[in-house]
C-alpha cells in the first residue's frame, strides 16, 4: 500500500482519495477491519473525500443468498463511523435492501452510499444492474439520478456498469464539477475501463474518479487500474496492481475554467 503526502488543500479545493483495494469474499467484518486502517492513511494524507470500491465490503458476490442488508445496515454504518472519527466524506457501494422490500421480493439495490463528518448521508441506487454476470436477477435497478454538493463542489454519483451509458453523465454534466465511479471491473476488459474513464471526462468537461478493486473474488481477477482525471482528460495520479492510495486536489474553479476556455457543452444538439 502506498499513501503519498502533500501540502494542505488550499481553500475552495478538496483532495480527493481513491482507495484501491483488495475485498475478503462476503466477508463484511474481515473487510471493515482492512479498510478502517487505509481510511485512516488517506484521511491522514489530507483527503476530504474518501472512496471506496463498489461492493467494498461483500465484493460482487451477487448470487449469494442473503447478500443484502437493510438501509442504515453494517456497511452504511461503517462509512459513517468513518467519517465521523476522521472529519472526512467516505463512501463506496454495498447491497441495500429497501425498508418498503415486500417479503416475497428481498432483492437489494446497489447503493452508493456517501456518508458526511456531521452523520450525513446520500444514496445512489445503481440505474444499470450488469446482466452479463446476472445482478438484474438478483439486485433491483434504481431508477434516479444523483448529484450533491460536497465542500463546494458538485459530485454526480455513479457505480461501475454505469460507466458505459454516457446520456445519464450527459443528463448532469452541466450541474457536476466531479463524477464518482466505485467499481469491480474485471481484468479482461481493464482497456474498457480505462478509455471510457477518459472519455466521460473529456466529453463532460468535468473531474472522473474511478475507483476499482484488485485481487481475485467468484472466479474473477481485478488489475485495479484507479484513476483520478482532470477536465481536460489529464490523468492525475493512477495505479495497476496492488493496493495503493490515490490523492489528487480538485476544483470547481478548474472546471469552470475549462469550460469557460473550451465551450463545447453548449455545442451540443438534443
Amino acid at each position: 500500500m502506498t499513501a503519498p503526502t502533500g501540502p494542505s488543500v488550499p481553500e475552495g479545493h478538496v483532495r480527493i482519495a481513491a482507495v484501491q483495494h483488495d475485498i475478503a469474499w462476503n466477508d463484511r467484518e474481515a473487510n471493515f477491519a482492512h479498510l478502517g486502517p487505509l481510511v485512516a492513511a488517506a484521511a491522514g494524507a489530507g483527503a476530504g473525500l474518501v472512496l471506496l470500491s463498489e461492493t467494498f465490503s461483500t465484493g460482487f458476490a451477487v448470487k449469494e443468498p442473503d447478500l443484502g442488508e437493510p438501509e442504515g445496515g453494517p456497511s452504511s454504518r461503517f462509512l459513517l463511523d468513518a467519517a465521523r472519527t476522521h472529519g472526512v466524506w467516505v463512501g463506496g457501494s454495498c447491497p441495500e435492501v429497501p425498508a418498503d422490500a415486500p417479503d416475497d421480493d428481498r432483492r437489494p439495490y446497489n447503493s452508493f452510499v456517501l456518508a458526511g463528518p456531521d452523520g450525513t448521508t446520500h444514496r445512489y441506487r445503481k440505474v444499470h444492474p450488469f446482466t452479463f454476470a446476472g445482478e438484474d436477477r438478483y439486485f433491483r435497478a434504481g431508477t434516479d439520478l444523483v448529484t450533491v454538493e460536497v465542500e463546494g463542489l458538485r459530485l454526480s454519483l455513479f457505480v461501475c456498469y454505469d460507466l458505459r451509458f454516457a446520456d445519464e453523465m450527459w443528463q448532469v454534466a452541466r450541474d457536476t464539477d466531479v463524477y464518482l465511479f466505485p467499481a469491480n471491473w474485471p481484468e479482461t476488459r481493464r482497456q474498457h475501463w480505462t478509455t471510457l474513464l477518459r472519455a466521460r471526462a473529456i466529453e463532460d468537461q468535468a473531474y472522473v474518479v474511478g475507483v476499482n478493486r484488485v485481487g481475485s473474488g467468484g472466479g474473477l481477477d481485478y488489475s485495479g487500474d484507479s484513476c483520478i482525471i482532470d477536465p481536460t482528460g489529464e490523468v492525475l495520479a493512477s495505479a495497476a496492481g496492488g493496493e495503493s492510495i490515490l490523492l489528487a486536489d480538485v476544483s470547481a474553479a478548474r472546471v469552470a475554467d475549462v469550460r469557460d476556455r473550451f465551450r463545447f457543452l453548449p455545442d451540443r444538439r438534443g
